[in-house]
């Protein structure tokens, strides 16, 4: 069951981390925010997350209407994920969010990988 939101925040930076925040779901929006991808998809994308830990991501997700869940035609067991027009109003935070810790990262003393690119997403 998915966590309900408080009916009162202190402020829009809580409530925007509140709905945004948990482990993976903004990674996972990144890559939703380049086009829309399927489970196996993501699951490479991402593989330090297990696929418990990804269904239940991308359930919240959809739960919140950020991303939407859709089977293709005439494939059952083929799902495509993708951001929803409420998760499209994340595009400019997410972008910012994925160029933040490019230009950091090295000042952090950490190496960080090009998944994007494995997306074709050219930047």
């Amino acid at each position: 069951m998915p966590k309900k939101l408080a009916k009162r925040f202190n402020c829009p930076t809580e409530f925007a981390l509140d709905v945004l925040g948990g482990k993976w779901k903004t990674v996972l929006l990144c890559y939703l925010k380049e086009r829309p991808c399927r489970y196996r998809e993501l699951r490479l994308l991402v593989p330090r997350l297990s696929d418990k830990v990804l269904t239940e991501r991308l359930r919240e997700l959809t739960e919140k209407g950020l991303v939407m869940r859709r089977k293709e035609d005439g494939h059952a067991s083929v799902v495509t994920y993708s951001l929803t027009p409420k998760g499209q109003t994340l595009r400019k935070l997410l972008s910012e969010l994925y160029a933040w810790g490019e230009e950091h990262a090295t000042a952090f003393g950490v190496e960080v990988g090009e998944p994007l690119k494995r997306l074709g997403v050219r930047r």
